[in-house]
């Protein structure tokens, strides 16, 4: 069962069964019963306001009524939490001398620079000469160590200390175009987003943890209930 309509029952039992008792005991039972079913209520109807329009009740269902006011907030929040130019600026100095593309490097063809290679030479006055000995089948034994050597070179120079400081210096520079790339992203997946879907989202989380406001409105209700009936 739902907290909120359970505890509406419990206030209401209490005040049902204030009515078998008697004398100073019953006013205090009902007293606290009437007072919890009233907290419980209340708060209850609070809830349902945010999302539902209810006649005559002025400010009910403003989740639907401020949705562009929440979704440029959800965007807001968005950006400056996670995608701010700083955090960017931060993350990219955190990666400064963890960035390792050797990794990269050992997984690419460099096939192509060989073949370049190759037709360069050939197309060359050296071609020539080098048809009357095999030509490209010659130069083909240099296939494995060119690639290999090219790898080891392309390696060295990405870890050297001018190539890293040139790619920090890239990244830092491309880091506020990267923040406004991010929010362009931001701003149209939440375009798509309609006011049920807000409403929906929010309802669902909201119901979940609002439930114990009825709850402690029930229970702080009945307590100034018990109270008040003994004050009297």
């Amino acid at each position: 069962m739902d907290k909120g309509w359970g505890t509406n029952f419990v206030a209401f039992g209490f005040v049902g069964g204030s009515y078998l008792l008697q004398g100073e005991v019953a006013n205090a039972v009902r007293s606290a019963g009437l007072f919890a079913l009233s907290g419980s209520v209340t708060n209850q109807l609070a809830i349902h306001m945010l999302f539902e329009k209810v006649p005559f009740l002025y400010g009910s269902g403003i989740i639907l009524d401020r949705f562009e006011s929440i979704r440029e907030a959800l965007k807001t929040l968005i950006m400056e939490q996670f995608f701010s130019t700083e955090k960017i600026e931060a993350f990219v100095q955190s990666q400064e001398h963890a960035i390792n593309l050797a990794p990269v490097i050992e997984q690419t063809d460099f096939t192509p620079a060989y073949d370049a290679l190759v037709l360069s030479v050939m197309e060359s006055p050296l071609g020539g000469m080098l048809g009357m000995f095999g030509g490209e089948a010659l130069i083909g034994k240099l296939k494995e160590p060119f690639l290999t050597k090219i790898k080891l070179s392309t390696i060295e120079i990405s870890q050297s200390d001018s190539f890293i400081s040139a790619l920090n210096t890239h990244m830092h520079e491309e880091s506020g175009t990267l923040t406004q790339t991010i929010g362009e992203i931001v701003e149209l997946r939440l375009a798509e987003l309609t006011p049920l879907m807000v409403k929906e989202m929010l309802h669902g989380l909201m119901k979940e943890h609002l439930g114990w406001l009825v709850v402690w409105g029930g229970v702080f209700g009945a307590a100034i209930g018990l109270v008040s009936s003994l004050l009297i």
